[in-house]
């Protein structure tokens, strides 16, 4: 059975630092291209960072490049969003995105919320 469960949301200050987990059972991230997305209330959803295979390409989007990094580890089969200097305009809820080699539709994660905010 195919599974994405993110953890590691919360309520945070500006400036402060969250790490966010894609842990995933039924496939293996190693040969995914995986992706993190938000979505803020009333917005569409966005492209935060994808990293691919085979040799761990990322990318990442405009609005996050310096102070977000995405990593995979094989092992643990999980991927994971490191957030630093984290702005009010980063609140939103943030997806696991998993689409395996030869699959033509992904999988979702369910969310976590990231709140930022005095």
């Amino acid at each position: 059975q195919v599974q994405l469960v993110e953890s590691g949301g919360g309520l945070v200050q500006p400036g402060g630092s969250l790490r966010l987990s894609c842990t995933a059972s039924g496939f293996t991230v190693s040969s995914s291209i995986m992706k993190w997305y938000r979505q803020a209330p009333g917005k569409e959803r966005e492209m935060v960072a994808t990293i691919a295979t085979p040799n761990s390409y990322t990318n990442y989007a405009d609005s996050v490049k310096g102070r977000f990094t995405i990593s995979r580890d094989n092992a643990e089969n999980a991927v994971y969003l490191q957030m630093n200097s984290l702005k009010p305009e980063d609140t939103a809820v943030y997806l696991c995105y998993a689409l395996p080699l030869r699959r033509l539709s992904p999988y979702w994660g369910q969310g976590t919320q990231v709140t930022v905010s005095s």
